[in-house]
Order: structure tokens, then sequence, then C-alpha cells
């Protein structure tokens, strides 16, 4: 409750127009990026065409203000009454690139089926994490740091593949012949070496907006070389209409269960960000209230990926980010909240903002998410390294680690497996989370 004393506007407090437009700007200078990036990964690794991969861009930042919206106003049990902010997760693009690619017909993409493959275990899937809210105590025993760790770091780990993948060029660079050359990798170097200057720096807003920047600076080299075609951007409808199930759905069991357990980490990791958003914010971190307000949270994160499901986007998770704006800030109003929701709404509704970041070039998105999804595997060792370090511990992480790197580098290795164990198995989180379940639960050692 100490960190109460250094929040110039506390939780219910309403800061001045001026000051509450600053601190939302700030926030979603810190978010923007992070919205945005895995719908433009999942678009370029299913080879969707220019005009979906814009509308699943501005599905994810109109989703994004919705579900925002939902945990700082609190709507009954749904939501946290905090100043929380939610965005499309990074956690789930390796399962979703996988739902997808269950739309390839004869060696083409049908986009509406692989969408509807896509959408439908993501809104069934999503029942885990509301499961998740209400038996709360009892799965943060069989989710313990250490499973979460292990999770985390493989989501991180696994990644790297689609970041490194966007260095070179992606999907159109290999289509063309020229995955890996001089200028993709270079273009991307660029953007990683710009954004580790510009994050390195002493003044705190070169620092929150380093991604930004660091994405602009390869944008404009990359113009100049002729890789940003400003010609595409013709005959957009000036507005988007919101369209419930624009793709349909469709339902695969495997896919499901995959998701699934990304649904169950993601709520574990939830519960963490809720933890640090109430202390950082000056409220209570256990007691009835705290747990209230835990609940409603991971009760939120779940219906509101149901909810972007609904709308054609991809999950939303409670972002950490935003909780070290709150201490720089000083400000932890839950009002601020609703106007960054509105701008996200806003811009999300506006076809010309999904077009122009949809030009981006692969290798300058991936300069910035190689060094993203690194951070997200040091998160994850991170959150190992707190804990206790035993024998056991140890075994764990091994066969975790081995069973999930396994399938990822050697995917083939499911070949002979039917359908839907390929489905399950074939992400190197899943199945390295349910080796960690099962090991943690399982494996007991005398120290």
């Amino acid at each position: 409750m100490e960190e109460s004393k250094e929040l110039i506007y506390g939780l219910n407090d309403r800061p001045p127009l001026r000051e509450t437009l600053f601190a939302a700007m700030q926030h979603l200078l810190a978010i923007f990026v992070a919205i945005i990036t895995p719908p433009l990964i999942i678009c370029s690794a299913l080879k969707f065409d220019l005009g979906t991969t814009a509308f699943m861009v501005s599905m994810a930042l109109f989703a994004s203000g919705v579900a925002t919206f939902i945990q700082c106003r609190r709507f009954g049990p749904i939501g946290t009454g905090l100043l929380c902010i939610q965005g499309t997760s990074f956690s789930f693009i390796s399962p979703i690139i996988g739902a997808g690619m269950m739309g390839m017909v004869g060696g083409k993409m049908n986009v509406e089926m692989g969408l509807s493959y896509i959408f439908g275990a993501c809104l069934v899937a999503s029942v885990v994490e509301m499961i998740v809210s209400r038996i709360l105590p009892y799965t943060r025993k069989i989710i313990t740091p250490l499973v979460s760790g292990i999770v985390v770091t493989l989501i991180g780990l696994c990644l790297i593949k689609a970041g490194i993948n966007s260095c070179g060029g992606g999907q159109i660079a290999m289509d063309n012949g020229s995955f890996g050359s001089m200028q993709h990798l270079g273009l991307a170097l660029l953007v990683l070496i710009s954004i580790i200057f510009f994050n390195r720096s002493s003044n705190r807003f070169l620092r929150m907006a380093s991604i930004v920047l660091g994405l602009l600076i390869g944008c404009i080299v990359a113009y100049f070389l002729g890789m940003i075609d400003f010609s595409k951007i013709n005959g957009i409808a000036s507005f988007n209409i919101p369209i419930p199930f624009k793709y349909g759905l469709r339902f695969d069991i495997g896919t499901i269960i995959g998701i699934g357990l990304i649904y169950l980490v993601t709520a574990v990791e939830a519960f963490g960000d809720i933890t640090a958003n109430s202390l950082i914010s000056g409220q209570p971190v256990e007691g009835e209230v705290f747990m209230k307000r835990a609940r409603g949270g991971i009760l939120a994160d779940g219906f509101n990926s149901m909810l972007a499901a609904v709308f054609n986007s991809f999950p939303n998770s409670i972002f950490a980010q935003n909780n070290g704006m709150i201490q720089l800030t000083g400000v932890a109003s839950r009002y601020v909240g609703y106007f960054i929701a509105a701008a996200l709404i806003i811009l999300g509704l506006f076809p010309i903002v999904g077009e122009v970041f949809s030009l981006i070039p692969d290798s300058v998105l991936g300069g910035a998410t190689l060094l993203m999804f690194g951070t997200v595997a040091a998160a994850g060792v991170r959150i190992i390294a707190s804990t206790e370090i035993t024998r056991k511990a140890v075994l764990v992480m091994a066969i975790s680690f081995a069973m999930g790197l396994s399938v990822e580098l050697v995917p083939n290795i499911l070949d002979k497996m039917p359908e839907v164990i390929r489905n399950i198995f074939s992400s190197g989180i899943t199945t390295g989370g349910l080796t960690a379940i099962l090991a943690n639960a399982f494996i007991h050692i005398k120290e």
C-alpha cells in the first residue's frame, strides 16, 4: 500500500483532460505495435492477401479496445476495475498458425476455411480460462511458477523461428527466391540495432518509443529501397463495420486442446499481472477484495478472447508492460483506460490504419519481433530462476524442453501419427507445456 504514496492519481481519481490524454497516449505508445504484430505475423505465415491482413489488424485494434474497456469498467463479475490494458497475445501465434494451415487445399490457402478453424478453436477453448477463474486457488497448485516459467520460455523459443523467418523476408521472399538476402537481413539488423540503441537511452520517452522508432527507421529505409508501395492502398472502404462470425466457424478437437492449454497458462500469467497492477495502484494484493479482482480479471481475459473470436480477431491477454507505464506516469486512474479503449476502437474502425501497417515489410517486422520473442523467452527463464531449482525441477525442465523443442525442430516425427495426435502435439508449446504439467505432478523425489 506504500506504492499509493508515489501515485499522482489513484485508481478512482479523475485527472484533468490534458493529463488524462497524455497518460493515455503513453500507454498507446507502449502497446500499439504489440497489438498489431501478432496478426501481421500470422497473416504472413498463412499467405493471406493484403486486404485480409489489413482487416485482421483492424479487428485486433477493435477487440483490444473493447477488452480494455471491460477490464477497466468491470461489469458484474467480469473485469478487474483496474487500469488494466488488454491486447492481442503473442502466446497463441504458433498454435494459431497450425490451426490456419488446415485451410490449405491442394497447396493453396483457403482464407475463409483457415480462419474459420482458428476462430472456432479460439472461441471454444476460451471457456478453459473462464473455468480457471472460478477455481483459481486449485489451478495455482497445478500450474506452479516452474511450469509457468517453462511454458513461457517455450513460447519465446518457438516464436523465434517465426521471427527469424520474417528477418529473412518471410513467405513472399521464399516464393520469389530472395529469402535471406543481404537486403532483408541488413534491414532486420538495422531495426534490431535501432531498438536496442533507443532502449538504452536515459530519456524515458525515447526508451518507451524504442520499438516504434526502430520500425519507423526500418520503414523509411525500406521505402527508399522500393520495398513499400503505397499505390496498393486503393479502393479501401472508408469505415470498417465489425461483422460477427464473418468467416464462419469450424472445429477440430486437436486444435481446440492445443489452444486450450495456452489459455490455461495465460490465466496464470494474468494472475501475476493483476497482482503487480494492484500493488502499483495502491490496492490490496491479498484477501477477499483482491481475489475478487483477480477472478474477475481472469474471467474477463477468457470472455474477451471469446468476444475477439466472435469479431474475427485473435485471443487477448493482459499486457504486463502497462504496469511499468503506471509507475512511470504515476497515474493509476482506471478512467484513463476508457480513453485508451476509445482510441483503439476508433483506430480499428478505419481500414486505412490496417492497410498502412500491412505494408510493413516482413524483414522490418522481423528485426523487432526477434527481440520481442527473445524477451519472452528471457521472461520465462526469469520465472524459473525465481523458484528453487531442485533435482525434481531439473528433471521437469529437461523432459519438458526436450519434448517441446523436438517437435519444433523435427516436425515430421509425427507424420505416422493419427491426425488428432498431430494437431495436438505439432506445437512445441503444447507438447512441452503438457509434459511440464504431467512431469511436475507425477515426478516425486526425496531430496
